[in-house]
């Protein structure tokens, strides 16, 4: 039987985009590791109408309703006051709240405030739900087989009152089925074409696994969700189903995990006692972004060169002059020339190398926006790839990344 969450977070920070809403995510993490299905998340501002609103719908649709923010101390904080509108109920002093912030301010050698005094107040109906690292105590309200959960608004707090108190006990009220995840990460395909090789099979999927296209620059996450009661029955059955999608996707599948590519690419090297050097034109650095963002990777990583004009491409990389003049920058010649010079001068295993027309101008009739050359060059040999993308200026940058990795990738077991 599901068990439906709904999560609310409320703050006009929220709305006004001055801070970003982690908690929701977080949230939704941990209830998902649990058997509980996210119905909704809705973000409202500090207002007693749009609460009042956001708790009645939320009723009609959910078991569990979580709320974080506006808990504080200050005249804008008024869910608590508005919860106990909601349930028709007074506000009460609670002494071991009261106690808990008299502690809290004696460590800290300040003086409390009758506004802080105020927090110990909370609806008569609430269970107080201990705020271990901060003032605002969290609220839990039963309502017959529903419950309503308010929380802190800042992240720490809230994470802390959630894992060591609200989890467990959410886990014991709710008997849950398991929902089982699992991803697999692919590039280089679109994901309307992805979605037509993998038809016949997702349309054959079990009642109870669910396939969701997660679709980013470059690739698409495929996650399959298998729901039950008998966890290593659902894992057997994922299984099962990963065996068959394979040969669907083929060299476009990468991993199956949820993994980026770069992370993959550097473990490879590390273990193969390999090293890597970039040689970057339309991408501008963000493959020595995405590399160098990885901890440990000075062990492989030799370095690169952003070699966004011709001048550079000859001074710093050597690309012939003859090259770029009878065949242009962006071309398959100078592509290769830049791998394999970047490969020989910073004494790499491997260089890569990535020249283009990322748009949204610059092209012609020959080339247009979207022409990109990428290559991979060994001690044995170079690669080349022709990627002809959209007109989209950062789609473009991260797609040619995301392939010149994909490229790197598919060469590293041809030496050492």
């Amino acid at each position: 039987m599901n068990v439906y969450a709904e999560i609310i977070t409320i703050g006009d920070e929220i709305l006004y985009g001055q801070i970003t809403d982690t908690n929701s995510q977080w949230i939704g993490q941990e209830l998902g590791k649990i058997g509980f299905r996210i119905i909704r998340k809705t973000s409202i501002g500090d207002s007693r109408e749009e609460i009042l609103t956001a708790l009645k719908e939320a009723s009609q649709r959910a078991d569990v309703v979580l709320t974080t923010g506006g808990l504080g101390p200050t005249k804008d904080d008024i869910t608590k006051h508005t919860f106990a509108e909601y349930f028709n109920e007074e506000l009460t002093f609670r002494e071991e709240v009261f106690t808990h912030i008299e502690a809290l301010f004696k460590v800290k050698g300040r003086e409390i405030t009758e506004l802080n005094r105020q927090q110990a107040y909370v609806p008569a109906l609430g269970e107080v739900i201990h705020n271990a690292v901060g003032t605002a105590p969290g609220m839990w309200f039963p309502q017959g087989r529903k419950v309503y959960v308010s929380m802190p608004g800042v992240p720490h707090e809230m994470k802390k009152m959630m894992s060591d108190i609200i989890i467990p006990r959410l886990q014991q009220q709710f008997h849950t089925p398991f929902i089982y995840h699992k991803m697999v990460r692919t590039v280089g395909i679109p994901e309307s074409i992805l979605a037509q090789q993998l038809e016949h099979w997702e349309d054959a999927l079990p009642e109870h696994i669910k396939l969701a296209y997660l679709p980013r620059l470059g690739q698409v996450r495929l996650r399959l969700t298998a729901t039950g009661f008998d966890l290593e029955q659902l894992k057997m059955e994922v299984e099962e189903e990963l065996y068959k999608i394979r040969p669907l996707l083929g060299e476009k599948l990468y991993a199956e995990e949820d993994i980026d590519l770069e992370v993959l690419v550097v473990e490879k090297l590390k273990q193969k006692g390999l090293k890597l050097a970039t040689a970057e034109s339309c991408t501008g650095g963000l493959l020595a972004d995405q590399i160098t963002n990885i901890p440990g990777v000075s062990a492989v990583y030799q370095g690169g060169i952003v070699s966004y004009s011709n001048e550079v491409k000859m001074s710093q990389l050597g690309v012939k002059e003859e090259t770029l003049r009878t065949h242009g920058a962006v071309s398959e010649e100078t592509a290769r020339e830049m791998a394999e010079q970047v490969r020989e001068r910073y004494g790499a295993d491997f260089g890569i190398s990535t020249t283009g027309i990322a748009g949204p101008d610059g092209g012609t009739e020959e080339k247009p926006v979207g022409t990109i050359w990428i290559a991979c060059a060994t001690p044995k040999e170079t690669y080349t790839q022709l990627l002809q993308l959209t007109s989209d200026r950062i789609l473009n940058i991260n797609a040619t990344a995301t392939a010149v990795l994909k490229l790197l990738w598919k060469h590293i077991d041809t030496i050492g």
